[in-house]
């Protein structure tokens, strides 16, 4: 028996393509799992169009329906590759009517409870006195605050500080920890850390 060439998915119709994805390892067969994409979301998405109208709940429903049906052919699930079409689209009539629902759902439980949900007011949500935070920042030891300003304003991971402080993940995490507890206590208190 001879192998088909991994370039040659474009020929193969979505039947042949459907066992190539099951015969393969998980994740082995991309560029036969990516034609199937190509062909099949644009018709899920038209039908989510024509059942939801909304073109973001279409997006939503094709992502849905694709990864349930990649899934379920790397798993074997799908038994039958020549009903391929059929079962898509019947992952579409379900998942269609189950977003339905949850949406009725959603509706009912608000016209129940909605006036019984106090509304929140941003006017009266606590205020960050920035002067303060910042005269405690500048009261912590310089190790304490490049630790708190490398994580919070530059978003680097425990790793990247410690690679550029030359200290270890954990002893980044307890300075972190206990700068931050410092930081808490000097802005919650009379300004001055402990």
């Amino acid at each position: 028996m001879q192998v088909p060439d991994a370039n040659d998915h474009e020929a193969l119709d979505d039947t042949a393509l459907a066992r190539r994805i099951a015969a393969a390892p998980a994740g082995q067969a991309v560029a036969a799992e990516a034609e199937l994409y190509r062909r099949l979301a644009p018709r899920v998405r038209l039908y989510g169009l024509k059942h939801l109208r909304d073109g973001q709940a279409a997006a939503d429903l094709v992502q849905q329906v694709m990864l349930l049906t990649l899934e379920s052919l790397r798993a074997g699930r799908l038994r039958d590759p020549e009903r391929l079409v059929s079962f898509v689209f019947g992952a579409c009539r379900m998942t269609v009517l189950e977003l339905r629902r949850t949406g009725a759902r959603r509706e009912r439980l608000l016209e129940r409870y909605a006036g019984d949900v106090a509304q929140a007011d941003a006017a009266s949500a606590p205020r960050l006195d920035q002067a303060r935070v910042v005269g405690c920042l500048e009261q912590l030891a310089e190790r304490d605050r490049t630790v708190l300003v490398m994580t919070f304003y530059d978003d680097a991971p425990a790793r990247a500080v410690a690679a550029a402080l030359r200290l270890s993940e954990g002893n980044v995490r307890v300075i972190r920890h206990r700068a931050l507890a410092r930081l808490r206590d000097c802005v919650g208190g009379d300004g001055t850390p402990p």
